[in-house]
């Protein structure tokens, strides 16, 4: 439902309706900088999105430090973040989408359940460790870490509002005499010399946070912030209570020097070697085994979220502190082939980081694919030096066809040398171009324009017929696109003339999900009912429009694949909104098959090949499925914090990082082959909106970077990436 107006001292008169393109639901929480709420994305994704307040929207200072927290946030979403979907720090009242994590926080969990026993308080310790590692890599100190900024998910702990974190470069400063933070778990530093605060007074914080996840209570508290600044710049912490293992670990996190901290690296080294087992299973709710497998025992859920508020105020300067903590760490410091289309997919940025070595594999098979030249030379190229945005593109010809923000282009799929290029009409363009009649259509709202693949040339425009949205092509048949209607219409237009050739109702109500795949003749509308207890699923030929399947299956359905006769679909879990399950359904015998995952999965994008689904995970878990055996599959954890849908081919699994890179990954053992380097340009506060799968066409691997760039690479040798 649609938010409800504030009452009450300090709030605003009424909350806005939409962020964007995002119907804002519910409210979640409230913070210093803005109101965060749950929303949903257009295919179905559990949204966080937080609204700065009306009264900071007007004032410059905030406004660019809403800016910063954006560009902060894309840099370092990964594994132990709340990944980035879409933003907008220019709008009038500015805000910031991020996929929604389910669980507590650390001060909601600690609140309602009380100290964390000391396995807990380890391994919350080891994933905090991790998660600012991760952060100061990517060259970002987050400033603010407290227990309301820690969310407890199923996989491990989330660091979430970087409100007034600071990238190294930035030129966001903070004024002199100002403090902004947390007073109890904020460096002796940051109330010392604030313009100079660096990764060590993260570590500071996050001894001071688990003093309170053990104890309940801070290292040093007061109910004045100004008696707590005074006491953490010249006062010895108190941890009693904590417990005795991790005792001079967050002691040393709480030097009253930087240089007296430990790194990241440094505390977890330490605690792998302690003699209490470092455990990296996660620990809140409680976690089922990882792997492919039987079903197991659901995990307990709290579905909760929250942004931690922080303070800001006039603090006089404090002398410095010549007592230093007793455990000294310092260390160097980390300071055609296949076509997708029909379904629009919302995709994601982020700074995204890999873990672990790649080697090159033997064998893939060359496949002859008219057009494309044996030769296999790799190129890039940035068709325009304005703007940015991973370009969409489809393969005709040996072209690539495409389509970034109001422009269209052409490059040839051999050199990569621009065809032509020229602006198209309407709003930014939405998805893949598409191809049928022997045109590139372009859909800009409900506004279709057809243009000449060879020259760019208009061919015509029309609006898409009656209240709907063009969804792309149909793979088995040239001629035909697809249009939706929020009447449960499904219409074929003739791709040659824009004329309509066939339209008719499909059941369940509501506009249908549209969805095609190569080799497949037929084109399936898929609906969910409102309960999500039920999905219908009509397979309809494209040129006619004739019926060719009508089934109702159990369960919240999304379609991913067909392969061998059988349809393949993620199951979705309607409360939580994570994928839960895979499953197969083979229409000529009705026989329906489901493999349960050991971990369900936050908003996956899957692929199908060779009767496998390999999903990529919010997150970064890339996962093998076989529906026959699920036992056979396996786990890649690549931290990449969203990635494009997963194409398999020639024993390989192909994926788009958000940060323009593009990998490779051996599909029968899940280890990692090969990557480009990353591709994020000057423009890394700005969000992807859509993250488009690569092209294989050949020997060819084909993708796009968020820089704007376009490029080519060897498929069959992706350790020379």
């Amino acid at each position: 439902m649609a938010p409800q107006p504030n009452t009450g001292a300090g709030a605003e008169a009424e909350l806005p309706e939409y962020a964007g393109n995002y119907r804002l639901e519910s409210r979640l929480g409230s913070g210093g900088m803005g109101v965060v709420h749950m929303a949903h994305s257009t295919s179905g994704l559990k949204l966080a999105v937080k609204v700065v307040h009306a009264g900071y929207a007007e004032n410059p200072e905030f406004r660019g430090r809403f800016r910063q927290e954006v560009a902060a946030a894309r840099r370092v979403s990964g594994a132990f973040t709340a990944p980035v979907v879409d933003a907008d720090p220019d709008a009038v009242r500015p805000w910031m989408a991020t996929l929604f994590i389910p669980g507590p926080t650390l001060a909601e969990q600690v609140k309602r359940n009380g100290p964390l026993d000391a396995a807990q308080s380890r391994r919350l310790m080891a994933g905090l460790a991790e998660a600012l590692r991760d952060i100061h890599r990517a060259g970002v100190v987050h400033r603010d870490l407290k227990p309301g900024n820690v969310l407890l998910a199923e996989d491990g702990p989330k660091v979430i509002d970087f409100g007034i974190s600071r990238p190294a470069d930035s030129e966001l400063r903070t004024e002199t005499g100002k403090l902004i933070g947390t007073p109890p778990f904020m460096a002796p530093e940051q109330f010392r010399r604030p313009k100079q605060v660096g990764p060590a007074a993260d570590v500071f914080a996050l001894g001071s946070v688990l003093v309170h996840a053990t104890t309940g209570r801070g290292p040093f508290d007061s109910d004045s912030p100004y008696v707590v600044a005074y006491q953490v710049v010249h006062d010895e912490p108190d941890l009693t209570g904590v417990p005795e293992d991790l005792a001079p670990l967050v002691r040393s996190c709480l030097a009253k020097e930087p240089e007296d901290r430990p790194t990241p690296d440094e505390l977890m080294r330490e605690l792998r070697s302690t003699a209490a087992a470092y455990e990296t299973r996660p620990f809140f709710p409680a976690q089922r085994p990882l792997g492919p497998g039987p079903a197991r025992e659901a995990a307990a859920e709290d579905a909760s979220a929250a942004t931690g508020a922080s303070v800001a105020g006039d603090v006089s300067a404090m002398p410095a502190s010549a007592s230093r903590g007793r455990l000294r760490g310092r260390g160097a410091r980390a300071a055609g082939a296949v076509v997708l289309v029909v379904l629009v997919v919302g995709g994601a940025a982020g700074a995204v980081r890999w873990f672990g070595g790649g080697r090159a594999a033997e064998g893939t098979e060359k496949v002859a694919v008219r057009g494309v030249p044996a030769a296999v030379a790799p190129w890039l190229r940035k068709p325009a030096d304005d703007g940015s945005g991973m370009p969409q593109c489809v393969y005709d010809e040996g072209k690539l066809l495409c389509l970034r923000a109001e422009e269209a282009f052409a490059l040839d799929a051999a050199h990569g040398t621009r065809l032509w290029r020229r602006s198209v009409t309407g709003d930014a363009t939405t998805g893949r171009p598409t191809l049928s009649g022997g045109l590139l259509h372009v859909v800009t709202g409900r506004r279709v324009e057809a243009l000449v693949p060879s020259s760019g040339r208009t061919r015509w425009k029309r609006e898409v017929p009656g209240p709907g949205t063009a969804s792309g092509t149909a793979p088995g048949s040239a001629d035909v696109f697809l249009v939706t209607g929020t009447n449960g219409s499904v219409s074929g237009v003739d791709g040659e003339s824009g004329d309509t050739r066939w339209r008719r109702v499909v059941p369940g109500g509501g506009t249908p999900t549209l969805a095609s795949f190569p080799g497949d003749p037929l084109v399936y509308a898929v609906t969910t009912s409102a309960d999500g207890t039920s999905t219908h699923i009509t397979a309809v030929d494209p040129a006619t429009g004739a019926e060719r399947l009508r089934t109702r299956l159990a369960g919240s359905l999304r379609p991913v694949g067909s392969e061998g006769g059988a349809l393949y679909f993620l199951s979705v879990d309607p409360a939580s909104g994570q994928t839960d399950a895979v499953v197969r359904y083979t229409p000529a015998t009705k026989t329906l098959r489901r493999a349960t995952l050991a971990v369900p999965r936050l908003a996956p994008q899957a692929g199908v090949g060779g009767g496998v689904v390999y999903l990529l995970a919010a997150g970064g878990a890339l996962e093998a499925v076989d529906v026959s055996a699920p036992k056979q599959g396996w786990v890649l954890q690549t931290a990449v914090s969203r990635g494009s849908a997963p194409v398999a081919v020639g024993g390989r699994v192909y994926f788009s990082a958000a940060d323009g890179r593009l990998i490779a990954v051996d599909s029968r053992h899940g280890t990692l082959l090969g990557q480009t380097p990353p591709r994020l340009g000057a423009y890394t506060g700005e969000v992807v909106g859509s993250l488009p799968a690569p092209l294989v066409v050949g020997s060819r691997v084909y993708a796009s970077a968020p820089d704007g760039s376009v490029f080519a690479a060897d498929a069959r040798h992706p350790a020379d990436w």
